[in-house]
């Protein structure tokens, strides 16, 4: 979704669908959005997905656009315009804040081996114990026990600190930041709204911090249409179907 003075797409632009639905521009007041006809059996196909990531990016090299998740779907085109009018004021303060700017997505988790012994040098009561079973032989079963336990808590409280060190030690390089689903299943899961032209320095703080916690696995998904940044309000959930090809964008 980008503003009604944007830039039009390249001529022929095609949207989902086989053959692919052509995307047209619908403007509204100071909004347009991107939209195509949808298939009635509209499924996350990776033809579909590419076209839907092509249209994205060739809109968002004119100018600022509002991404729409893959899918969005609207039965008509008055349906979208009627959206653009109600959540216009939100959605120009949203493209004037993205302006310039894409997301990255970092993953973190823990090396299984490397993280061990961290929670062994950090914990001298972890320690003695895994060194009495030792002396003992391996120990008895509820010492054995016992020391699993201790270890298991030292690495879900390792967790913590370091998804909170990861994100203090990037944030400085972003605008904003926004966290993921927490069972996600990795112990960290941020996205950070980063200026296009400082991308080179955040992914440099990424590998600074790479290089000072081995013991982190990090990957790092992007640049990325500014999805997590939209700010969805209640209306988002009426957008895009008949006029939904490339979805709302």
């Amino acid at each position: 979704m980008p503003r009604a003075s944007h830039p039009s797409l390249p001529k022929d632009m095609g949207g989902i669908g086989e053959p692919a639905r052509p995307v047209r521009i619908l403007r509204q007041g100071e909004l347009a959005a991107l939209v195509s006809d949808a298939p009635e059996d509209l499924r996350p196909k990776r033809r579909d997905l590419l076209a839907h990531q092509n249209v994205l990016a060739e809109a968002g090299a004119g100018g600022a656009v509002l991404p729409m998740r893959f899918g969005s779907l609207s039965p008509d085109d008055e349906a979208v315009a009627a959206v653009l009018t109600e959540r216009e004021d939100h959605y120009l303060e949203r493209l004037s804040a993205l302006d310039g700017r894409v997301e990255y997505n970092v993953k973190a988790n823990h090396d299984e081996e490397a993280v061990l012994h961290v929670v062994m040098a950090e914990n001298e009561q972890i320690r003695a114990l895994a060194e009495a079973n030792r002396k003992a032989g391996g120990g008895t079963y509820e010492q054995k026990l016992r020391l699993g336990e201790m270890v298991a808590a030292a690495v879900q409280a390792r967790e913590a600190v370091d998804a909170a060190e990861l994100q203090g030690a990037l944030e400085p390089e972003t605008d904003a930041v926004s966290p993921g689903p927490e069972s996600s299943g990795w112990l960290a899961n941020i996205s950070f709204l980063v200026d296009r032209d400082a991308a080179e320095d955040f992914l440099a703080a990424v590998e600074r911090l790479r290089q000072a916690r081995p013991h982190l696995e990090i990957r790092v998904n992007g640049p990325l249409p500014p999805y997590s940044f939209v700010e969805p309000g209640p209306a988002q959930h009426a957008e895009s179907g008949a006029a939904g090809a490339a979805g709302m964008e």
